[in-house]
């Protein structure tokens, strides 16, 4: 029988105060991939989606790129970033009382001779009927093995008290 990979939980937070980004640093480079899960609640400030950002071991430069497929109920729209500041791996809702679910995969993150890429994939379905599902390839256009993680959203708006976020890293078995 052969072995397959196993996830082992790392860090989770769960905001008790809103906040406007969330970091995870100090992360082993012990596994091979790295799979972040979230569970968004919305900011409550419009009746739309906001970008799901992130930023790695403190980068700011221009070293992301990213291409997306977002759909709602009524709209589709595809796009691409290049040199920008921050990765895109999700959406949150801004509906009050949404919950959304992203996944974020960073591969192959503890691997110093390749450039990151991240996977994201999130959806929502707004208390006014209006499912929104978004997906992403970023790439980060650093060898550095990935230590620090930090989310924000596009707009800058908080995390509301609830949101809960946990990384968990893929063992090699």
């Amino acid at each position: 029988m052969a072995a397959g990979n196993t996830y082992e939980a790392i860090a989770t937070q769960t905001l008790g105060s809103a906040a406007a980004s969330v970091t995870f640093s100090s992360i082993p480079s012990t596994y091979t991939d790295l799979v972040v899960v979230m569970s968004l609640l919305a900011n409550g400030t419009s009746n739309n989606s906001d970008g799901l950002r992130f930023q790695l071991n403190g980068d700011t430069g221009s070293n992301y790129s990213a291409t997306y497929l977002t759909n709602s109920s009524s709209t589709s729209v595809s796009g691409r970033e290049s040199n920008a500041t921050k990765g895109r791996c999700g959406n949150i809702s801004q509906t009050t009382s949404d919950v959304g679910t992203a996944i974020a995969q960073f591969l192959n993150y503890s691997n110093t001779t390749t450039y990151k890429t991240v996977i994201g994939r999130s959806g929502n379905l707004n208390s006014n009927f209006d499912s929104n599902v978004f997906t992403a390839v970023s790439l980060w256009r650093s060898t550095a093995a990935i230590n620090q993680i930090v989310f924000s959203s596009s707009s800058g708006a908080n995390f509301p008290i609830g949101t809960v976020i946990s990384i968990y890293g893929v063992k090699n078995a």
